[in-house]
């Protein structure tokens, strides 16, 4: 069996060698794909738009302003006189957010009284602006301990008497800087490597068929199994030089480590580049011809590795029903895997439902390759 195998494999590595353009293609997309999605893909907000409508024009309203232009959350893009001008400027895309200070800002604020501010912000992106409006609420609270502390200094009171005995202080673990960066590559890696795999596997039968040769395969000894473990081995060995490929371009360009164990996350990633691939290679038994075997490998890796894995949207935030269907995608599982294992060092007692997972889905989708390409030999 071994050796029958292994001469299906050979043959594999000989047909690809002698198609250097599709090989190479193979070796570099996923770093270019890698690079673009990397910096197209950014969750990090910096230096968004805002204008300023200050009608008190005091030097407490200008000491808040100045609160907002520091640092890089906020860019001052516009100042207006009137609401109609802020109305204006965020119809026509000219500012992001309008922060509104009422005209007796600094004379509530020396009564000792509560001073309000308004904050109009561009909704139609909803994810920028919830994220806006945190920045922003950062600032007040920021400036608003600090006007407290100065207020009551003059009034020669200490600042401790002026504030509750309790802190809160907060830390983030596993990604303390809050790069997205850090999140979004170790994601990339499995969606790359999703959509990779399926597609080069997503040929390798069907092209057989309309080449001719599927009735040598036909009338040789060979087992389903031996023929789908054969032509299985080649792609596997080449999606595993594209994980390494992949990880480091991800450090040379990104910066992004991985705190665990570099060998758990190279063997996890093998057994999900069999889930993969053998995907592919079911799609290409029952496949008739190869444009249908490529559409339906787009079909099968892209849209739900993007969309129904937690790549971008959370699995939490999708409904019920939606959250029972992730667990057939593997890329739901392997995400948890290389995300863990970069950002939180993950050993592998903390992934065995993971790795359960994409071990059910490796055997399953290859033997039912097996069993329909033994449908195909009647």
């Amino acid at each position: 069996m071994l050796s029958r195998t292994a001469i299906v494999a050979w043959k594999e590595f000989v047909q690809m060698r002698r198609d250097w353009r599709t090989l190479a293609v193979v070796l570099v997309l996923p770093v270019l794909m890698l690079v673009l999605y990397g910096y197209a893909i950014n969750f990090d907000l910096r230096h968004v738009a805002l204008g300023v409508q200050d009608d008190d024009r005091t030097p407490d309203s200008r000491r808040l302003v100045d609160a907002f232009s520091r640092g890089e959350s906020f860019a001052i893009a516009a100042r207006l006189d009137s609401p109609a001008a802020a109305t204006r400027a965020l119809d026509a895309g000219e500012v992001r957010a309008v922060l509104a200070i009422p005209r007796g800002y600094a004379g509530e604020l020396a009564a000792g009284r509560t001073a309000t501010v308004q904050l109009l912000v561009d909704g139609a992106d909803s994810t920028s602006a919830t994220t806006t409006i945190g920045y922003a609420g950062a600032i007040v609270r920021e400036h608003s301990g600090a006007v407290t502390v100065e207020a009551l200094r003059r009034r020669g009171l200490s600042v401790r008497e002026g504030f509750p005995p309790l802190e809160a202080r907060l830390r983030f673990w596993y990604n303390p800087e809050q790069k997205s960066v850090n999140y979004i590559v170790p994601g990339l890696i499995a969606v790359i490597l999703m959509m990779l795999s399926t597609l080069l596997t997503a040929l390798t039968v069907v092209r057989e068929r309309e080449r001719g040769t599927i009735e040598q395969l036909v009338v040789s000894p060979l087992r389903p199994g031996e023929l789908i473990l054969g032509k299985l081995v080649p792609y596997a060995a080449i999606a595993f030089v594209d994980v390494l490929l992949v990880m480091g371009a991800g450090r040379a360009l990104f910066g992004v480590r991985i705190a665990g164990s570099i060998p758990l996350l190279l063997a996890l990633a093998a057994l999900y580049l069999v889930a993969a691939l053998g995907i592919g290679l079911l799609i290409s038994v029952a496949a008739p011809t190869q444009q249908a075997a490529m559409t339906a490998g787009m079909l099968a890796s892209q849209l739900p590795t993007v969309l129904l894995s937690g790549f971008i949207f959370p699995v939490r935030a999708m409904p019920e029903a939606v959250q029972w269907l992730t667990n057939l995608i593997p890329a739901r599982h392997f995400l948890v895997i290389v995300r863990g294992i970069f950002l939180k060092a993950s050993p592998l007692a903390h992934l065995w439902p993971q790795v359960i997972a994409l071990a059910v889905t490796a055997v399953l989708t290859l033997a039912l390759a097996a069993r329909r390409f033994k449908k195909k030999l009647r």
